[in-house]
């Protein structure tokens, strides 16, 4: 199975899940956590069906002892054991079992796997370059744009990558994880620093770019920015693609070293049993941002097993947009007319022709969910489209293009003005031009009814500051107060008057 890809241009072909996909399982083995992700739907951005995971701590006696704890042991052959039934009961097509940086460095490591295997699991034990790189490719199928360094912070090793133009140019890993972290500061303050530089130094890393990104994978990672979230009132519960300043590293280290115990349980979110190592995952972000001198932290959602999907993936799959190909599925699944996005993203398209090709794909985006609300109770469907597009599971789209979508789908919907919480995430600008979107969209929805004809016989244009929808002879009798009043209500938002022209 290849683990490093380019991935090239390709068509939209071969979305929606078909009869022949495959649910697939992987049960990933970590050196702090062990965890079960079923995956189901679409091959570009599957779903996930089902996902578990107990913090058996496999590496937390490595770097004493060169072993894995028996009490972690027993814990991690229960888990498996759970998982492997869990997977027999849910009909998975295919399971795979992952081991990283634990059981690869382990002396009896190779203990683990074979007791796996008799509870019915084969398992792959990881390379460091699998892993580094593996991970890298997860990032890609998440943040398809990402130009910059990757770490994956685990309990037992921390991965980096430099990635760029859809591709891993480089990954090593290093011997630095959270459980790893305490035991070189003890050595003296100054430890941790020169450890960081000597391991980059031996992997041929030492000439780091600086001013990229650095993308941030790893559950002690995510766990940080949980707790920025709730230190600065963030308003989008949303891990993926949240983005810190790099000086937030020091900020949350000061915090973590400062606040008691019982204020550190009060964090929601935060599991108990990982916040023993914050601080030190604190403290190598800090040490990180010193060397690298990142222009911004950006956390991803994706990281090793999304990788290991990705990397079986055909190229002309791969390469398809993750935003899209979810809110197409989605669209089609609770929508009432098959293929209307596509068709209402056509219409509407000559009022926007300035648009840049970054919000002309959010601007897609929400003609393909433009009928996810039609269920709901009528009241309460701009609520609905909102909170969707707000908060559902997409990825290869920033806090900004989530509230372009969300207000969009909030107009189309019937909701008023620009929505109060929206606006920290988003620039007023952006937040008009999607209410332009969703009120084009409404009006479409209303003179179409879902049929193509209506749409094939009408046409919008803009001309000399007017907003014309011209309609073809036979249609003409489609045309009425509820077509006047939403064309009014999109001409308003876009400053221009309206016009109704019935003779083709």
């Amino acid at each position: 199975m290849p683990l490093l890809h380019r991935v090239a241009g390709a068509s939209m072909s071969g979305v929606l899940r078909g009869p022949h996909d495959r649910r697939i399982a992987i049960i990933d083995i970590g050196s702090n956590s062990i965890r079960l992700v079923v995956y189901d739907g679409p091959r570009r951005v599957p779903f996930i069906l089902f996902n578990e995971k107990v913090l058996a701590g496999l590496g937390a006696e490595i770097g004493r002892t060169g072993r894995i704890g028996a009490d972690a042991m027993e814990r991690a052959l229960v888990a498996i054991a759970r998982f492997a039934g869990l997977c027999r009961e849910m009909a998975v097509d295919e399971v795979r079992g992952i081991a990283t940086a634990a059981v690869r460095d382990a002396e009896n490591g190779p203990e683990l796997v074979a007791r796996a295997a008799a509870l019915g699991l084969e398992v792959r034990t990881l390379t460091g370059a699998e892993e580094s790189g593996t991970s890298a490719l997860g990032l890609l199928s998440g943040i398809p744009d990402a130009n910059g360094f990757v770490g994956d912070l685990g309990g037992g090793s921390l991965e980096l990558a430099r990635v760029r133009a859809g591709a891993v140019e480089r990954a090593a890993s290093l011997p630095l994880g959270v459980f790893r972290v305490g035991e070189v500061r003890r050595q003296g303050r100054k430890q941790l620093a020169d450890r960081f530089a000597a391991l980059l130094a031996a992997r041929d890393m030492a000439d780091v770019e600086q001013g990229l990104p650095f993308y941030l994978i790893g559950g002690s990672w995510r766990a940080l920015a949980r707790l920025d979230m709730q230190l600065t009132g963030y308003p989008l519960p949303i891990l993926h693609h949240y983005e810190m300043a790099p000086e937030r590293a020091a900020a949350l280290l000061t915090w973590l070293t400062h606040a008691s115990k019982a204020v550190l349980k009060a964090v929601p979110a935060l599991s108990s049993a990982r916040l023993p190592t914050l601080p030190d995952a604190a403290r190598l972000l800090c040490t990180i941002v010193d060397r690298f001198a990142p222009s911004r932290l950006v956390v991803s959602a994706f990281g090793l097993r999304e990788g290991l999907l990705y990397a079986d993936l055909p190229a002309e799959v791969a390469s398809q947009d993750p935003l899209l190909v979810a809110a197409r599925v989605e669209g089609e699944a609770q929508g009432r007319f098959m293929g209307h996005g596509d068709q209402i993203s056509s219409w509407i398209a000559p009022l926007f022709m300035d648009d840049t090709a970054a919000w002309q794909r959010i601007r897609l985006a929400a003609c393909l969910l433009a009928d996810v609300g039609w269920r709901a109770n009528p009241d309460f469907r701009a609520e609905r489209g909102l909170d969707f597009a707000l908060h559902g599971n997409w990825a290869g789209v920033s806090a900004a293009e989530r509230a372009a979508l969300a207000q969009a789908l909030y107009a189309n919907f019937g909701g008023s003005g620009i929505v109060p919480t929206l606006h920290v995430l988003a620039e007023p600008a952006v937040l008009k031009r999607a209410i332009q979107w969703g009120l084009a969209i409404r009006l479409c929805q209303r003179l179409s009814g879902g049929a193509e004809g209506a749409l094939l016989g009408s046409r919008l244009s803009i001309r000399d500051g007017t907003l014309i929808l011209r309609l073809e002879p036979r249609y003409a009798n489609l045309a009425g107060e509820t077509i006047d009043r939403r064309l009014k209500q999109l001409g308003q938002a876009m400053g221009m008057g309206y016009l109704v022209d019935c003779g083709g």
